[in-house]
């Protein structure tokens, strides 16, 4: 069984980005109502019990995926940010793949905001690494990870479905997208970029 895992920062840190009825009505309430559907299916079908959020959201299809998913993705989105000037900077690692990448950190930011803007109705915009280290935006749909079927692994993301701004932004993607970039959890996208891997995000909600 999960739980709703604890935020890296008390509801009111990311203020004025996201103000606390913002924070409130998503993480209380949207997060953890993906947590009440999955622990519910979980309780009805022994094939899912002692399973990582992980392993499930890959072995899984339907309702369960979807929540199972929804919960990694909004786990990881909460992590990902960090209050401003408190989110540190790229690695040198990381830096350099950008700009091999990218062109440069402007060029990134352009392409991830504007790739944002465009995913059409909801989903998320991720930064992923391959194998290699080479870096890619995904863009997907409703619950969709990039790491199901041997995708990227995810570096950093922003939800676009409009339950996460419509409070502070209501249909300004936009300006919430802008926005975001100043609130980033650097550290943290690099410790995803250095491993490679996908971020196990079960012992936060256990």
């Amino acid at each position: 069984m999960f739980k709703l895992p604890t935020l890296p920062y008390p509801k009111t840190g990311l203020a004025p980005f996201l103000n606390e009825e913002q924070m409130t009505f998503h993480y209380d309430k949207h997060h953890k109502a993906y947590i009440d559907n999955l622990n519910k299916f979980i309780e009805t079908d022994a094939n899912l019990k002692g399973k990582s959020l992980e392993e499930i959201v890959l072995s899984s299809s339907g309702g369960i995926f979807n929540n199972a998913a929804q919960i990694w993705n909004h786990t990881f989105y909460w992590f990902n940010m960090a209050p401003a000037d408190l989110g540190g900077k790229p690695s040198a690692e990381l830096a350099a793949a950008i700009t091999k990448d990218f062109g440069s950190m402007d060029e990134l930011k352009a392409k991830f905001i504007d790739g944002g803007v465009k995913t059409f109705g909801s989903g998320w915009i991720w930064l992923c690494a391959d194998s290699t280290g080479k870096l890619s935006l995904v863009s997907t749909s409703n619950a969709a990870v990039p790491f199901t079927n041997n995708g990227p692994t995810p570096l950093m993301t922003a939800d676009v479905w409009e339950h996460a701004y419509y409070v502070d932004y209501r249909n300004l993607r936009l300006k919430y997208l802008e926005t975001f970039w100043n609130h980033i959890n650097w550290t943290f996208v690099s410790e995803n970029f250095a491993s490679k891997k996908v971020r196990d995000l079960t012992k936060s909600m256990v």
